[in-house]
């Protein structure tokens, strides 16, 4: 049977659960590696595709004996089919963090079951990152550490936000990349003190700071890396900013190894910037995956333990409204003893001339 299947099939035993709906696409594809639309159903007695006839021959190519699902075309199915499912079940698990309620309400009266909720469950388990994964997302990080060495040797004078983030895009889809994990963030000058900006036609100048964010996916698994550099000259302001972020993103490296205390660790930082009068805006990083941010979450809002396998982002910033900000981003594999950088590109001073 499917590994991760057979997997979820014991968690539900523990959760006296007699079997679950997932429709959340990641943990679809996560569970099965479908990325065709249809709902998961696992029942008592065997495991259901159901999807819709766009995309049931897609499907049925993709699973083999041992995958043990059965694809069916939604039309083939009818009210009686749905409540035969669960026939002999009591309570039947379903994803509340992505179900809404009107499909609650559907489901209720499609399956005439009780439904309980899992706790995300199956995002939990996504954490942990099997061999394949990693080797997914290590390919994902080359492609964007190749698509961010190739962009800072072509950055041309008259090119905008826009035009830069255009060819990023192009560059790792011409390299094997399946799209981007997420829309780029290409920001020069005073944008670059937006966290979450999108590039606008603000033309590159002499003395900029220019702030990337980017990343894509390969086999649907996500890269995410941030990069600042400096057009023609580096201002001195902007050095004591970029020591501190690179310092503190050494630390976090250093100390967000297996067994480690979230919490504790992003509690010390906080203090860090305390101590320098900065803003914390975001989280401190996140886990990376087939979405690009899944648990865990660096905050120190909630205790969790960092786990071996485990890839995370971590990605310290400060901004300064109006005028400047800094990120360094990169994806590491949490090891037994160390963060291992899964994205390689250099992290110090770089300043580039434009063509």
């Amino acid at each position: 049977m499917n590994a991760k299947i057979k997997w979820l099939r014991n968690q539900l035993l523990s959760l006296k659960l007699d079997g679950m709906i997932v429709s959340n696409p990641v943990n679809v594809r996560y569970l099965t590696g479908l990325s065709e639309e249809g709902t998961l159903i696992i029942a008592p007695k065997e495991n259901i595709f159901v999807t819709d006839s766009r995309y049931i021959e897609s499907v049925n190519r993709k699973l083999t004996i041992d995958d043990e699902i059965v694809a069916y075309d939604s039309r083939n199915f009818n009210k009686y089919d749905y409540e035969a499912i669960f026939m002999v079940s009591e309570n039947v698990g379903f994803e509340e963090n992505y179900v809404t309620y009107e499909k609650y309400k559907n489901y209720l009266q499609t399956y005439q079951v009780n439904l309980v909720e899992t706790e995300g469950v199956i995002e939990n388990q996504r954490i942990i990152k099997d061999e394949q994964e990693i080797e997914n997302i290590k390919k994902a990080c080359d492609i964007t550490d190749r698509a961010f060495e190739y962009i800072i040797r072509n950055i041309k004078i008259g090119m905008t936000e826009r035009e830069v983030a255009f060819e990023i895009e192009k560059f790792m889809i011409s390299n094997g990349a399946d799209g981007l994990a997420f829309d780029s963030i290409v920001a020069f000058g005073e944008n670059t003190s937006m966290p979450h900006y999108t590039p606008t036609d603000r033309i590159v100048q002499k003395g900029d700071i220019i702030q990337f964010d980017i990343g894509c996916r390969y086999n649907g698994y996500c890269s995410d890396m941030s990069r600042v550099v400096f057009v023609e000259e580096i201002k001195d302001e902007y050095k004591q900013v970029y020591d501190f972020i690179l310092n503190e993103q050494r630390i976090l490296s250093e100390v967000l190894k297996d067994g480690a205390n979230i919490k504790t660790v992003i509690k010390d930082r906080e203090t860090d910037y305390r101590f320098k009068n900065y803003d914390v805006m975001h989280s401190f990083g996140h886990g990376v995956g087939l979405d690009i941010h899944e648990l865990p979450i660096l905050h120190s809002r909630k205790d969790n333990i960092l786990k071996e396998n485990s890839v995370i982002a971590i990605e310290p910033g400060v901004y300064i409204p109006g005028k400047f900000g800094i990120r360094i981003e990169d994806t590491f594999l949490v090891n037994k003893n160390y963060c291992e950088s899964i994205t390689k590109s250099k992290r110090d001073y770089t300043i580039i001339k434009l063509q």
